[in-house]
């Protein structure tokens, strides 16, 4: 999962130091599923649809809720780390990854959008926090979601880097690229403020600053691989010896 040929990676992180700017990216990111929303409501209002059409919006809404409901509880935790203590363990990456897939699977129906997690040849273990790494993949796939083309699927991947001593996890989209200047100016951006991500104007970065909390209370890293159609976030934990409990 490394970068290949016309590829480029970026280590992203950095404390979500600047309260105001915090709120603006809260407001930013939740916008587009409460106008969403409320879109749906207002078609159901008038009355003017199908059966089969309501029921789709029903349940769109209700995804969309949650989609805007784990962004509310992430950030309330990201910001409650330093007074929390999360216990690291064995986790097999493969089981939690497919755990994801079933959950996220109906919210990318919802979308006409579908995602599916390419496996690692070998059985692979890391040291990480169950629930902090559960929602670094489901902030990377919901920010992949709205990026991805109809016709491609995203895809959760697990790879190895390090001769083995590092575990990478990324979502892979296939939309617009980062552009190069982008990619260069992520990691300083997101070291002061959440910054709306050139190209992909739905994301404020607020996403990407809980991530990188999650990922450093794990002694992990996040970051973003530039592919010519689209872009890989990923996370890089330190591997686990215990293959026994695979």
């Amino acid at each position: 999962m490394g970068a290949t040929t016309g590829e480029h990676e970026r280590i992203l992180g950095g404390p979500l130091t600047d309260g105001l700017s915090s709120f603006v990216a809260a407001a930013h990111e939740l916008k587009s599923p409460l106008a969403l929303v409320r879109q749906l409501s207002l078609t159901l209002e008038d009355g003017d649809v199908t059966p089969v059409e309501r029921s789709r919006m029903l349940r769109q809404i209700s995804l969309t809720s949650e989609r805007a409901l784990r962004l509310t509880s992430d950030l309330t935790r990201s910001v409650r780390l330093s007074d929390a203590m999360f216990t690291l363990e064995p986790i097999n990456p493969q089981q939690l990854c497919e755990d994801i897939i079933r959950e996220l699977k109906p919210l990318f129906a919802a979308h006409d959008r579908d995602v599916k997690f390419v496996p690692n040849k070998n059985p692979l273990l890391l040291v990480a926090n169950r629930d902090l790494l559960r929602r670094i993949l489901i902030n990377f796939s919901d920010n992949a979601l709205y990026y991805a083309e109809s016709n491609m699927s995203v895809e959760i991947r697990i790879g190895s880097i390090n001769k083995g001593e590092t575990i990478r996890l990324g979502v892979r989209d296939y939309g617009p690229a980062l552009p190069i200047n982008t990619l260069k100016s992520l990691k300083s951006k997101l070291t002061q403020a959440s910054t709306p991500i050139h190209a992909r104007p739905q994301s404020s970065g607020l996403g990407l600053y809980i991530a990188g909390q999650f990922a450093d209370a794990m002694n992990g890293k996040i970051g973003v691989t530039q592919h010519r159609d689209g872009a890989t976030f990923y996370i890089d934990l330190q591997a686990s010896r215990q293959l026994s409990l695979l």
